[in-house]
C-alpha cells in the first residue's frame, strides 16, 4: 500500500513548461552576402588613346554588338595606310622579279642554242677551242643568273607575306579602338568620360576598366558561410534570400557553388584570421525587379528536414552530471541504481558520473532530469531521437531557475503556462510530495 501527501510550500520556484508534441522541422544555415549577376563583364581597352566618342551612360540597356565607345583611331589608321602601301610595293617588287626570271630564261635558251652550234663547229674543227669554251661558260653564267632571279622572286614573296601580316595586325589594332558590347545586359559602371585618355594594363599596373556590363537574367547570392556550417551545405539545397534594400519579398534559390578554399582578404593567409569563412553561391530562381549589383542579402539554406517528429524547445535543453551504474544504464538517483548480487564480485567502478545533455520534465510536482539524444536543430526546436515521448511536460524556463535546478527538486508551474501543462493536478503545482507506505 502506498500513498502521497502534498504539503503547501509557497516558496517553490515557478517554472515555465511546454508539452512535447510532434512537428515538422527544418535545419537552417544562415549567412550574409551580396547579390551579383551570374555574368558580368569588365570592359578594358587593349589600345591606349583618347576617347573621342562615348555612346552609353550608367544604367543603359545594351545589346550584343552595340557600339559603346571609340578611342582616337588616327594613328592606327595611318599605320594601316602605311601597311597597305608597303604591301603594294612588295607586290610590285615581286612582279619585277618574275619579269627578270623570264628574261633570264630567254638568255639561257639563247646561250644553250649558241653552245649547240659551237659544239658542231668544234667537232669539225672549224673554230678555235677558245670559242667553244666561251660558249660553255656563257651557258653556266645564264643558269646562275636564272637561279638568282628565282631567288629574288622567293624573297619578294616572303616580303609580301610579312607586309600582309603587318597590315593584318594594324587592321586588327584599328578594330580595337571601336568597343562594342559582348553581351546583352545593363551598363552598371562607367569609369571613363569623353576626352579622357585610356591606359592599358601592364604586368605591374592594372589597366583602366572602362565599363562594366552585367546580365541580370540570372542572379546569384555570394555568401560567406562559417566553417562550422560548411559540412552541412551541399549542392542543390533550397534557400530563401532576403535582400536588405528590397525587404518586401523572399526569393528562392539553390546552392550551385561551394568553395573548397577559405576566403582570403587582401591576399593574406588565413593562419592569422580569427574566423574562417567559405564562399557559397546561391542561384536565384527568378528575376528581382530593381536589384543592383552589390545589394546585401541574408540567405537561409535548408540543410535538413524532418516531418512529424518529436521535438523539444531549444531553450529547454541543458547539461547535467548523470550517474551511470555498473549495468551501463543511466540513473538520476543512486538509490534507483541496482546493487550487485552476492554472487557477483564487488569491484571498483560500480557507478560513475558523466555530463549529458537533457531536459527537465515535471512529474508529480518534481523536476526530473531526462538525458536525451537530439537530431537536427530547427529555428526553435531540436529533434528528439530518444528519451522523451509525446505528451511529456518539459521545463523551458526561467533560465536562472533551470540553471540551478537539480533532478528531484519540487517545482511549481507558472500560471501563464499552466494551460499547457494540462493533466497536472493542482496538488502537484504548489507543494512537495511525501511518500509513505509499504
Amino acid at each position: 500500500m502506498m500513498g502521497y501527501l502534498y504539503l503547501n510550500q509557497p516558496n517553490l520556484p515557478e517554472v515555465d513548461v511546454e508539452v512535447i508534441t510532434r512537428r515538422d522541422l527544418k535545419a537552417i544555415v544562415s549567412a550574409t552576402g551580396t547579390i551579383q549577376p551570374k555574368l558580368s563583364v569588365d570592359m578594358s581597352a587593349s589600345m591606349m588613346g583618347r576617347v573621342t566618342r562615348l555612346a552609353v551612360e550608367e544604367g543603359d540597356r545594351v545589346r550584343t554588338g552595340q557600339f559603346l565607345l571609340q578611342i582616337d583611331p588616327e594613328n592606327l589608321q595611318a599605320a594601316v595606310n602605311r601597311g597597305k602601301a608597303s604591301l603594294e610595293a612588295s607586290r610590285a617588287s615581286q612582279s619585277q622579279a618574275k619579269v627578270n626570271v623570264e628574261t633570264a630564261l630567254v638568255s639561257l635558251d639563247l646561250a644553250r642554242d649558241n653552245l649547240a652550234r659551237q659544239q658542231e663547229l668544234w667537232a669539225l674543227r672549224l673554230i678555235a677551242r677558245e670559242a667553244y669554251d666561251q660558249a660553255v661558260a656563257e651557258v653556266e653564267l645564264r643558269e646562275t643568273e636564272l637561279r638568282a632571279r628565282e631567288a629574288e622572286v622567293e624573297a619578294a614573296t616572303q616580303r609580301i607575306q610579312q607586309e600582309q601580316a603587318a597590315l593584318d595586325s594594324a587592321q586588327y589594332d584599328l578594330t580595337q579602338v571601336t568597343i562594342t558590347s559582348p553581351i546583352d545586359g545593363i551598363v552598371t559602371r562607367r569609369n571613363i568620360e569623353e576626352g579622357e585618355t585610356v591606359v592599358i594594363g601592364t604586368m605591374n599596373n592594372a589597366g583602366t576598366v572602362l565599363l562594366t556590363i552585367a546580365d541580370f537574367s540570372v542572379l546569384e547570392a555570394e555568401l560567406e558561410v562559417d566553417e562550422t556550417d560548411i559540412p552541412d551545405v551541399t549542392f542543390e539545397q533550397a534557400a530563401e534570400i532576403t535582400i536588405d534594400a528590397l525587404p518586401d519579398g523572399i526569393h528562392l534559390g539553390q546552392v550551385t557553388e561551394i568553395g573548397n578554399s577559405p576566403i582570403q582578404d587582401n591576399g593574406q593567409t588565413t593562419a592569422n584570421q580569427e574566423a574562417t569563412n567559405f564562399k557559397v553561391v546561391i542561384t536565384l530562381n527568378s528575376n528581382v525587379p530593381g536589384v543592383r549589383p552589390g545589394f546585401t542579402c541574408t540567405a537561409e539554406i535548408t540543410t535538413s528536414t524532418r516531418s512529424d517528429v518529436v521535438s523539444v524547445p531549444i531553450q529547454a535543453t541543458t547539461v547535467r552530471e548523470v550517474k551511470v551504474g555498473f549495468d551501463g544504464h543511466e540513473y538520476s538517483n543512486l538509490s534507483d541504481m541496482p546493487s550487485r548480487s552476492p554472487q557477483e564480485d564487488p569491484g571498483p567502478g560500480d557507478e560513475y558520473q558523466e555530463e549529458q545533455e537533457g531536459v527537465f520534465v515535471v512529474r508529480e510536482g518534481l523536476a526530473v532530469f531526462i538525458p536525451v539524444q537530439t537530431g537536427i536543430a530547427g529555428e526553435r526546436y531540436f529533434e528528439v531521437l530518444n528519451g522523451l515521448s509525446e505528451g511529456d511536460r518539459v521545463i523551458t524556463g526561467p533560465f536562472d531557475v533551470v540553471r540551478n535546478l537539480q533532478s528531484g527538486d519540487p517545482v511549481g508551474i507558472n500560471s501563464d503556462t499552466s494551460d499547457q501543462a494540462n493533466g497536472l493536478s493542482s496538488s502537484s503545482r504548489g507543494g512537495f510530495r511525501l511518500q509513505f507506505g509499504r
